[in-house]
């Protein structure tokens, strides 16, 4: 399931006659993601490659930052200000002026804006970029920006080489991005530290009788990382408890079997009575780190965690988890939680870190605290603000920089941005695991979107439209 924050966002009421509008903004809240995805066709061009056209010699005038401060009293036109066309209509907003600092530009999904000469930057939601429809020819001025938060499974095609190093800015889960959003599921550290949800060991211990010492739960079955061959030999070992659909053996009450109730109230409260979680992600990348990690720190449970091999990087504390990869074995790591179980001295090494509320990991610190946008606090912008403010204020750069005569700063992302292994499968018997189609697919589907990366690549390059039967023809081409 795509999880996409739910966005606070300014949403204007324009009303355009001859060529000017009144600008009057309003909060609305729009749930990202849910909206109709329309398709359209691409014509068959000739063949060669073509160079990206030139930008004009002479600019579009722009105004001054002092004539884009918005007044309810002065009407503004749309031609003031550079437009950023969102190419997945992500947003659902035909048409909005924003304001970034001392900077604004004009946010639309309207596509009729693909060849207008304010048009500057497409910026594009990376579970929805596909080959049907590319806004080609790329002008010189044209910026293509990713934002990309999801799971490599949604998209494979962007993490190689050939896609990636076709945009000109980034926000994804890495580090390495122009817009860092490896914190994208942690509020704060104000939760990190909060007792709201904390059960003493004592009433662990008691709550033992009837609950394992380990919880999963998961309904998106046989993913890349293919966590569920792990823990399903890691139940021959130690007892789990699974509400989930994945290995399934324990229900939730009826009012909180709805995916969307993994955030409620009554779904914290059966989770934090648990000593240890598998925490898995669906994917093994660097930095891909999800609520899977940060909900039990919230709520006073030791992660059991299988995923980013940068986790370390994050931690609260240096003991703060128990990581996978340290076990050579699910046998190993069930021994080893056995022990920490029987051992209380142990166990609390673990919490020491959340009873006294100190967090030493300077990065993680860091992090939080120079990121410009927030999660679910509505005292800040969210992510996507973030994301459009970023390329809204990077094109102004360049604007102010060729009205000086100077070359614009060409930005480009890289490997680093967005970057995940081949996806690999557990054998830890003989006999080989219950096998699903979806387990089987993963590796060839990564296998295939190298090809389906060049192929893309390559008709860009070529800077023309192209057809779906182009692009296949060149995918499975011998």
């Amino acid at each position: 399931m795509v999880r996409i924050q739910r966005r606070k966002l300014l949403a204007s009421c324009l009303c355009i006659t001859a060529t000017i509008f009144l600008l009057v903004t309003l909060q609305v809240v729009v749930e990202l993601g849910k909206f109709e995805r329309k398709k359209f066709k691409s014509s068959n061009l000739q063949d060669g490659h073509a160079k990206m056209e030139e930008e004009p010699t002479q600019l579009y005038p722009f105004p001054k930052k002092d004539a884009l401060i918005l007044n309810r009293k002065k009407t503004l036109e749309t031609d003031s200000y550079p437009i950023m066309l969102w190419w997945s209509p992500l947003t659902g907003e035909t048409g909005r002026v924003g304001q970034c600092g001392e900077d604004a530009c004009f946010f639309t999904i309207n596509r009729t804006y693909l060849h207008h000469p304010m048009t500057r930057a497409f910026l594009f939601y990376g579970t929805d970029f596909n080959i049907d429809s590319l806004p080609l020819p790329r002008k010189a001025h044209h910026d293509w920006a990713l934002f990309h938060e999801e799971s490599p499974k949604n998209n494979y095609k962007l993490f190689h080489k050939p896609v990636i190093t076709l945009f000109n800015y980034t926000a994804t889960f890495s580090r390495h991005s122009h817009l860092p959003l490896t914190t994208q599921y942690l509020e704060g550290i104000g939760v990190l530290k909060s007792h709201r949800y904390l059960v003493p060991l004592p009433s662990k211990n008691s709550l033992r009788k009837r609950l394992a010492p380990l919880v999963y739960v998961q309904s998106d079955c046989d993913p890349p990382s293919d966590r569920d061959s792990y823990v399903r030999e890691l139940m021959t070992y130690i007892e789990v408890d699974s509400y989930g659909e994945c290995l399934h053996n324990k229900d939730l009450p009826w009012q909180l079997k709805n995916p969307a109730s993994m955030d409620a109230d009554g779904f914290y409260r059966i989770i934090a009575q648990y000593k240890f979680i598998l925490a898995f992600e669906n994917a093994i990348c660097d930095d891909y780190i999800t609520e899977k990690f940060w909900r039990p720190l919230k709520l006073g449970v030791v992660p059991v965690y299988y995923g980013s091999p940068s986790v370390t990087d994050w931690l609260p504390s240096n003991r703060s988890a128990i990581l996978v990869s340290e076990f050579s074995h699910p046998r190993e790591l069930a021994a080893y939680i056995r022990q920490l179980d029987s051992d209380d001295r142990l166990y609390e090494a673990y919490m020491e870190w959340k009873l006294k509320g100190e967090i030493s990991n300077q990065r993680l610190l860091t992090a939080l605290r120079e990121r410009t946008w927030g999660v679910q606090d509505i005292n800040q912008d969210n992510y996507i603000d973030a994301f459009e403010c970023m390329v809204c204020s990077k094109v102004w750069d360049n604007i102010r920089l060729q009205e000086k005569g100077l070359p614009p700063k060409r930005w480009k992302a890289d490997v680093t941005h967005l970057s995940c292994p081949e996806p690999t499968v557990f054998a830890f018997s003989p006999v080989a695991p219950r096998r699903s189609a979806s387990r089987e697919m993963w590796i060839p589907s990564f296998q295939q979107s190298k090809r389906e990366a060049q192929a893309l690549r390559w008709l860009v390059d070529r800077n023309q439209n192209f057809s779906a039967q182009e692009f296949w023809g060149l995918v499975f081409k011998d």
